[in-house]
């Protein structure tokens, strides 16, 4: 690791080692480009702030979109997780999803010591207070464009892109019942000059907020008044290059809240930030406090708590389902009224945390800003929630900062091609009012964008990217050669007077089945992944062609460009309001128009017709 640069002058500077940051910097170096990553210690690098878990119902599937386009997060998630589980097993293939336990501590070394192994890429620690622009004219319409960074301490770094992935510590403001601490995570400061300077460049800023719950000393739970959460008996790694899962697999727990519980909340919300007016931004909806639970649920009896370990090393045990910023002395009272925790001991509190973002309805789907050029922003910064979204913004950024230095196009994945897409798309068009989370219910082609794919869909972009391998290149297409070959055989070979394709599509029946009924297609040995695919493709056939007719009139509305200087406030026909919106939003197509909230189908058709003219 270098921890200091000769020149100081790069190609790429991405700000943030957090999950955003990791992608970004390591995407834009193993492209070529000379790249640093500015972070206030080198030492939190990969330092996962909540949960320790990667994946869970369509973060998932972007792991896996990740990993199939060159990115690290599956590796480094398979070679830490000690427990791994497929969610919605019991549902179709759509909403099916990876989600594992990871080594808190082995996971942030292991991110660690791949940045610091990376040609390519320096490690720089300082704070960035200030970002250089020069007014110029942009073929992107952009007023000036970057020349470099300032730091804290005075000293410039020079550089031709720069990512932003600030995580939670842009004027960063800890909550733990009445006391409030600047800082983004506990123990680390936060960054406030840098949010002002960005105000001073013309972005509109908007403050969210989100939380986590306490830690326990495992030695203190009483696991026997606690549920066993085993993981799946053969674990499923996330990295389509994973061959083996590396650490021992142990199980979870699960508690649960009780009217005592409850009782203890309600007693106390009077000093709860979040409704004592201490906090008045936003939180995640999908991932409520337990104070937000016990009152927008009233009815509930009970809430599911699940102890996850927090490492293979550690006592720690982190009881996700009851994020808090309550104080700490109640933390204590809500915690024992629990049986399994009546004696466990709080090593580290609940907090809320409130920082800036800046909504992403000011960047391009490249992530680029459309106020400077070369300026790029990723993760929460954008006003999304968790590792997984902060990741595929960060390996996004990284790919278009470097293409983009390149003069080549920019990569802007849609709706039907990943879930990274769907993520895309939403941001730009519509500024998050809570922190955006994924979830497969986002993704309108769910059935083609699966888990199991990815690779399928995706890894040939990562090939022509310079970040996936030829030899990886070429087992895919090993992959899809008889993926191809298997299902024409089926569909031509025939048994029981029956075609065998016919066959496998029955309810009951399995590959497995249809392996007895041909010893020709026995003798093949397929692979497990292909034998996958296959059956999937056989059994949900029908509306796997449905949902490509789908997107296929997406494409002809994705098609229907709309011209960058359209103006909207110039048709009378539609409602100011959906005119001073689309004024401000610039959607790039008529598909992207319509999904836009607060246009209605008639606005549509007036544009429609307004650009036939």
């Amino acid at each position: 690791m270098s921890t200091e640069s000769k020149t100081k002058t790069f190609d790429v500077l991405v700000v943030g080692g957090g999950h955003a940051g990791i992608e970004a910097a390591l995407a834009a170096s193993r492209m070529g480009a000379s790249t640093a990553l500015v972070t206030l210690s080198a030492n939190a690098i990969g330092r996962m702030s909540c949960n320790p878990a990667i994946g869970g119902l369509g973060k998932g599937q972007m792991v896996r979109e990740i990993d199939a386009l060159g990115g690290e997060m599956g590796k480094a998630a398979d070679a830490t997780g000690i427990q791994f589980r497929l969610l919605n097993t019991r549902k179709g293939p759509a909403v099916r999803a990876p989600r594992a336990q990871s080594d808190k501590q082995r996971y942030q070394r292991r991110q660690q010591q791949i940045c610091e192994s990376t040609p390519g890429l320096t490690i720089l620690e300082g704070k960035v207070e200030d970002i250089e622009v020069e007014k110029a004219g942009s073929t992107r319409g952009a007023e000036s464009r970057v020349l470099g960074v300032v730091l804290a301490d005075g000293s410039r770094v020079s550089c031709r892109r720069v990512i932003l992935t600030t995580g939670t510590f842009l004027r960063g403001l800890m909550h733990c019942g009445e006391s409030k601490t600047s800082g983004g995570r506990v123990g680390e400061d936060a960054v406030d000059r840098l949010s002002t300077h960005l105000e001073s460049l013309g972005f509109e800023r908007g403050r969210l907020k989100t939380g986590t719950p306490p830690r326990v000393d495992g030695q203190s739970i009483d696991f026997s008044k606690t549920d066993l959460q085993p993981g799946d008996e053969v674990p499923r790694p996330f990295s389509h290059f994973t061959t083996e899962i590396p650490l021992p697999q142990i199980p979870c727990h699960i508690a649960y809240t009780n009217k005592e519980t409850h009782t203890t909340i309600h007693d106390n919300l009077h000093r709860a930030p979040m409704y004592n007016g201490q906090i008045e931004s936003k939180g995640p909806r999908y991932c409520p406090s337990i104070e937000d639970k016990v009152v927008r649920f009233a009815d509930k009896e009970r809430h599911q708590i699940f102890l996850e370990p927090e490492g293979l090393d550690t006592d720690w045990v982190y009881l996700n389902g009851i994020s808090t910023s309550l104080p700490a002395e109640v933390q204590d009272e809500l915690v024992k009224s629990i049986p399994a925790l009546a004696a466990a001991k709080i090593v580290q509190y609940g907090y809320a945390v409130e920082y800036d973002f800046f909504p992403p309805t000011q960047i391009h789907p490249s992530f680029e800003t459309q106020l400077v050029e070369g300026l790029y922003f990723a993760g929460q910064i954008c006003g999304t929630s968790g590792y997984e979204e902060a990741a595929a913004q960060g390996l996004m950024a990284g790919i278009n900062a470097v293409l983009s230095l390149r003069d080549e196009d920019t990569l802007v994945l849609d709706r039907s091609q990943a879930y990274i897409g769907v993520l895309v798309d939403d941001l730009v068009i519509e500024n998050p009012l809570e922190p955006y989370r994924m979830f497969s219910s986002r993704a309108e082609y769910r059935l083609v964008l699966r888990s199991d794919n990815a690779d399928l869909r995706l890894m040939e972009i990562g090939h022509r990217l310079g970040l996936i391998s030829s030899s990886a290149f070429e087992r895919l297409q090993h992959k899809r050669q008889a993926i191809q070959e298997t299902l024409e055989y089926l569909s031509v070979e025939r048994r029981q007077g029956r075609e065998l394709l016919r066959i496998l599509r029955q309810p009951k029946n399995s590959f497995a089945d249809v392996l007895a009924l041909d010893e020709e297609l026995a003798s093949r040995q397929l692979a497990g992944d292909v034998v996958e695919q296959v059956e999937i493709e056989a059994k949900y056939a029908a509306y796997i062609d449905r949902q490509h007719a789908q997107i296929a009139k997406f494409h002809r509305l994705e098609g229907l460009k709309i011209p960058s200087g359209f103006n909207y406030r110039g048709l009378d026909a539609i409602r100011i309001e959906a005119r001073d919106k689309l004024q401000n939003l610039r959607p790039r197509s008529l598909g992207q128009l319509s999904r836009v909230s607060g246009v209605t189908p008639a606005d549509v058709q007036v544009i429609m017709a307004h650009l036939a003219r």
